[in-house]
Order: C-alpha cells, then sequence, then structure tokens
C-alpha cells in the first residue's frame, strides 16, 4: 500500500515513515501544500495521512486537490487541535477519519488499515477454506450449511475471510469489533471469541486449520 504524508514536522514525518515502512508501507512525504499537490499527481497513493496545519497553506487545499484527481484514494486528517470546526470540515471534504495528535501509532495504524478495509471494493462471496461469506446477504454457510453466528462472530469471520493467508492483528479484529462490542477488548476477550468461532467452523477445533494462533501478534488464515 502507497502513503502520501503531508506534514511540516520533520521528527513525525521521520518517526511516521520508519515505523510506516516497518508495516509495509511505501511512503511519500510533503511539508508543504505546493510540494504536496504536486506529489499527489505523480505518486498514486492509496491513502493519504494530511495534517491540516502546515508551514505552507493547509491540509484543506491538499485534499481538495488531491480529491480532484484522485478521488479514490482514502484521506484521514492529522490534527493537533480536536475542535468541532476542523474535524466537520475535514469529514464534509471527504475525509475518512481524523485523529489528533498525539496519537499512539498502534492507533494510527489500525485507523489506516479500516479506511484501507472499507475502500477496498467488496467481493459479494468470500471463502475460508470450506466455509463461505457472503458480504451482501451477510450470511456465511460451510459446505453448503448456514452457520449460525453471532453478530461478533460474524464480524470476525468477514474479517478473516477477507484476508486470505495473512496475519490478521489483533489492532485489526479490535477495530472490526469496535461497534458491536462497543468498548476497548482485552486479549483474553478476544481469545473467547476466536475460540468460539472456531468451534463452529473447524472440523476439530482443538487443533485449527482455518484460523491458526500467532504468538504475540494474532492469527493467520488459511490460503
Amino acid at each position: 500500500m502507497r502513503v502520501l504524508l503531508v506534514e511540516d514536522d520533520r521528527t513525525i514525518i521521520r518517526n511516521l515513515s520508519e515505523l510506516l515502512a516497518h508495516e509495509g508501507y511505501e511512503v511519500v512525504s510533503a511539508r508543504t501544500q505546493d510540494d504536496a499537490i504536486a506529489a499527489a499527481e505523480t505518486f498514486s497513493a492509496d491513502l493519504a495521512l494530511v495534517d491540516i496545519t502546515l508551514a505552507q497553506g493547509n491540509g484543506f487545499a491538499v485534499v481538495s486537490a488531491l480529491k480532484k484527481t484522485s478521488p479514490s484514494t482514502g484521506v484521514i486528517f492529522l490534527t493537533a487541535s480536536d475542535d468541532e470546526f476542523s474535524t466537520v470540515a475535514g469529514l464534509s471534504m471527504g475525509a475518512d477519519d481524523y485523529i489528533a495528535k498525539p496519537f499512539r501509532p498502534r492507533e494510527l495504524i489500525a485507523r489506516m488499515q479500516a479506511v484501507l478495509r472499507r475502500r477496498q471494493p467488496a467481493e459479494q462471496l468470500l471463502h475460508l477454506g470450506p466455509v463461505s461469506v457472503d458480504a451482501v446477504r451477510g450470511v456465511a454457510a460451510k459446505d453448503g450449511t448456514t452457520l449460525e453466528l453471532s453478530a461478533i462472530e460474524y464480524r470476525l469471520l468477514l474479517l478473516f475471510a477477507s484476508n486470505p493467508g495473512r496475519v490478521v492483528t489483533r489492532e485489526m479484529m479490535r477495530e472490526a469489533l469496535w461497534e458491536d462490542a462497543g468498548a476497548y477488548v482485552e486479549d483474553n476477550t478476544l481469545s473467547v471469541y476466536v475460540k468460539r468461532l472456531r468451534d463452529k467452523i473447524e472440523d476439530d477445533s482443538a487443533n485449527p486449520v482455518l484460523i491458526s494462533t500467532v504468538r504475540g501478534l494474532g492469527y493467520r488464515t488459511a490460503g
């Protein structure tokens, strides 16, 4: 995934660029409005992280220009202020999210992943081994038999089926469950949810093959 970082603080640019590169993102940064607009014309970004206040210009102008050249690019505003005007103005311009500085790095990554997932074209039918998930109808089945899942179990299954052969981190799971759980989900609670889902989709939940544990990270899905 390609990220355009628009920020005039050199320390933040350096730290965020290192973090995002470590997470596997390709990053191009710009410190001014003019440089950011020029970069947006040559760098096809999947997501833009844009500081509202810049030394030259402002993030609103950058996003306005970006949306004209690349309307499919996701946008998260970075702002030192959490005032209502900035939030409403940013979202009304088509931004997907905003996060106030200082922010926690893992929270930013989770927000980015959520925006990117929402902007990916939705497939009607997803598969995880013998399990199928109809994302349009909101139903899942194993070997043709409909699965009785709770809302949380369905959200987890949809997340796993959307990431075949990949590691699904606990941060990704918390983001997927936020609406249903309504609060921060502890690691032990996540493990309980996964166990319940395994009981319904694995042939042998004690020896899972569709959702395997990756210690310290989360879970790897079958390819």
